[in-house]
C-alpha cells in the first residue's frame, strides 16, 4: 500500500495539517481523528472509506465547517477554516460547499424547486428574481424538472436524491461533500447518481464522498482509507 501520494501544492484546494478531533465521553476523551495530514487537488473525486467508527463522517463535518478540529489546521482555497467565527463559517459554507446527505434532508413542506432555492435564499448569491429559474435549470440537469412543484413525499427515493444534489449545486460550490449518497438507493439509481458526481468533477468541481460501497469507489480518482481515526492509505484509484 502507498501512504500519502505526492500532491502539487499549487493545485491544492483542501489542505489538512495535523488535524485531530477529540470528544468527551463518560469513559474519558474519545479520539475520532488523530494527526490527519491530507491534501486534495482541485478537480479530484476522492472516496473516503473505512469501517464504521473510523472517522469518515467526522472528517466530512470538519471539511464542511460543521465541526471544528481540536488541533491542527484546515485550509480550503487559502482560507483557514479553524480561524473563522461561526458567522464567517456559515457564510463561507453557504457559498463554497454543497452537501449531499444519505437521507436527503429535504424539507417536507417545500416543493422540490423550493428546496433547491433554499441555499440561494440563505446565501443570497443570486438575485431573488433569478432563483426559481436557476432551480429549474438544475432540476432539468438532474432529470427531475417534471417534479419541480411536487413535495418530497410524492417523489421516489432516487428523485429525492437528485433534488438533493441539485440543492447542493445551487450556489455553484467549489466543493461537493457527499455522505453515503447511494446508501438508500437501488443499484441502477445509485449508478446514475455516481455518474452525475463524476460529471461534476469533469466540469471542474471537487467531490469528496464517504462510502461503504465497493461499486462507488470505481467512480473516484483517489481513495483515502481511514482506520481508528488515522489515514492508513491514500492512493490513486485503479479502474478496471
Amino acid at each position: 500500500m502507498t501512504l500519502m501520494t505526492e500532491v502539487n501544492p499549487a493545485a491544492a484546494l483542501i489542505t489538512l495539517r495535523g488535524i485531530s478531533k477529540t470528544y468527551p465521553s463518560p469513559a474519558g476523551a474519545f479520539s475520532a481523528l488523530s494527526a490527519i495530514d491530507l491534501t486534495i487537488r482541485r478537480g479530484e473525486f476522492v472516496g473516503v472509506v473505512g469501517q464504521s467508527g473510523s472517522g469518515k463522517s467526522t472528517l466530512l463535518n470538519l471539511l464542511a465547517g460543521i465541526d471544528r478540529p481540536s488541533s491542527g489546521e484546515i485550509l480550503i482555497d487559502g482560507r483557514a477554516l479553524h480561524a473563522l467565527s461561526e458567522k464567517q463559517l456559515s457564510a463561507w459554507r453557504g457559498r463554497a460547499v454543497g452537501i449531499v446527505f444519505q437521507f436527503f434532508q429535504l424539507l417536507p413542506t417545500l416543493t422540490a424547486a423550493e428546496n433547491v432555492m433554499l441555499p440561494m435564499d440563505f446565501a443570497r448569491c443570486w438575485p431573488s428574481r433569478e432563483r426559481r429559474a436557476r432551480a429549474l435549470v438544475l432540476l432539468e440537469r438532474l432529470g427531475v424538472a417534471a417534479q419541480a412543484d411536487k413535495l418530497p413525499g410524492a417523489l421516489s427515493g432516487g428523485q429525492q436524491q437528485r433534488v438533493a444534489v441539485a440543492r447542493a449545486l445551487a450556489n455553484e460550490p467549489a466543493i461537493v461533500l457527499a455522505d453515503e449518497p447511494t446508501g438508500n438507493l437501488d443499484s441502477r439509481t445509485a449508478r446514475a447518481l455516481l455518474d452525475i458526481l463524476g460529471e461534476l468533477v469533469r466540469a471542474g468541481q471537487t467531490v469528496v464522498m464517504v462510502t461503504h460501497e465497493h461499486a462507488a469507489m470505481h467512480h473516484a480518482t483517489r481513495i483515502v482509507e481511514l482506520a481508528d481515526g488515522r489515514i492508513v492509505d491514500s492512493e490513486a484509484a485503479v479502474h478496471v
